[in-house]
């Protein structure tokens, strides 16, 4: 079962497509292994939601399998092995 990666960001944020990159990065690295999902909580009502049940007060936020795993743009790096602990 890949792991589930969600990224929670706005589109007013500007450290939030650093953490959107990393994430791509990291889908490129690990393939069929990672299952990315961004989130604009500024967009959809169910984002926000989501974002709430989480307790997320700051983006950008990654949750990995359900666990709230860096607030703040992770380097390409730092989320890579992260992810790869996981794997």
């Amino acid at each position: 079962m890949a792991i589930k990666v969600e990224v929670f960001s706005t589109n007013s944020c500007p450290h939030c497509p650093a953490a959107i990159d990393a994430a791509q990065v990291a889908k490129d690295k690990l393939g069929d292994s990672i299952d990315v999902e961004v989130l604009k909580i500024d967009e959809s009502n169910e984002n926000r939601e989501r974002a709430i049940n989480y307790q997320i007060m700051a983006v950008p936020t990654i949750v990995i399998d359900g666990n709230v795993e860096f607030v703040g743009a992770p380097t390409e790096n730092e989320l890579i092995a992260a992810l790869e602990s996981k794997l």
